[in-house]
């Protein structure tokens, strides 16, 4: 173990160095897992462009905003940023998905964003209410613990969505993603992959994922750094998204992987850009 003080002065360049070659041997231990990517909806940079440029989404979010406000949620709390949340309501509210998977609850920032989204949502002649079905590796509502704390929330998950009136669209699980994505027998229209960040495991996340979508469906990614080079100042790197979508396309994938690039409103340290990517069918 390398001791904090001497961590901090090795350049930011090397560190990325170190990581890439530590994933690149756990990528490369790990066997090739099938996956058909035919159920993914094609979604292109014109489409994208008109869901962040829509002035009914925004309407709703300008509303809903007054209710998020009212929750005290923290800027950096070690997940999506502000920014990225309303990139995600705005997606929801466009593709109008009756089921929502999302893996890595954390504290409920994109939780809470999603059920507020599916709320505004009204079908016609459609008597099924949406739903959420967010998945951590820990009780992210334990009221002994309180992880929540840890990031200056001042409500568990639950608490959010219950306060917007969202709680009955929520159902929380306690699981290891992998345990889930291979078990569940659900299908959903939308799958929001923000767990646990490494190569290898992305790399067999987006395969289980892709089973569990239903026709047309759409999978989001979170910390996908294009070239695996830096979006922000603090010029800091995640690799594992990046590189399992490489291995993934090398095997013949079947997707595309859009980035959603910059955004028309601010995300993060003074930038509008984002590390939020869509997987998009391949229509070659």
């Amino acid at each position: 173990m390398v001791p904090t003080f001497i961590r901090r002065l090795i350049p930011i360049s090397v560190k990325r160095t170190l990581v890439a070659v530590s994933e690149n041997i756990s990528l490369a231990s790990q066997k090739t897992m099938p996956f058909d990517s035919s159920r993914l909806r094609t979604i292109s940079e014109a489409d994208l462009r008109a869901i962040f440029t829509s002035d009914a989404i925004a309407s709703d979010f300008n509303r809903d905003k007054e209710l998020l406000g009212k929750l005290g949620l923290p800027e950096y709390s070690g997940g999506i940023n502000p920014g990225d949340q309303r990139a995600i309501y705005s997606l929801i509210r466009s593709l109008e998905p009756e089921s929502v998977l999302e893996v890595g609850t954390h504290i409920g920032c994109s939780t809470v964003h999603i059920a507020l989204a599916l709320k505004g949502i009204v079908k016609p002649n459609v008597s099924r209410r949406p739903e959420i079905t967010t998945v951590d590796i820990r009780d992210v509502n334990d009221s002994t613990t309180k992880p929540w704390l840890n990031y200056n929330s001042s409500n568990s998950p639950r608490e959010l969505v219950e306060k917007v009136g969202c709680g009955g669209l929520v159902s929380f699980v306690k699981a290891d993603s992998l345990d889930f994505l291979s078990t569940c027998k659900q299908q959903f229209d939308f799958i929001f992959l923000d767990g646990l960040h490494t190569a290898k495991r992305v790399y067999q996340e987006i395969p289980l994922a892709l089973a569990l979508l239903k026709e047309g469906g759409t999978i989001l990614l979170h910390d996908f750094f294009p070239d695996n080079q830096p979006l922000w100042s603090d010029g800091e790197v995640c690799q594992g998204p990046y590189m399992a979508t490489q291995r993934l396309l090398k095997e013949g994938a079947g997707f595309t992987v859009r980035p959603l690039g910059t955004l028309p409103w601010p995300t993060k340290l003074g930038s509008s850009k984002t590390s939020l990517a869509i997987l998009s069918r391949s229509t070659q």
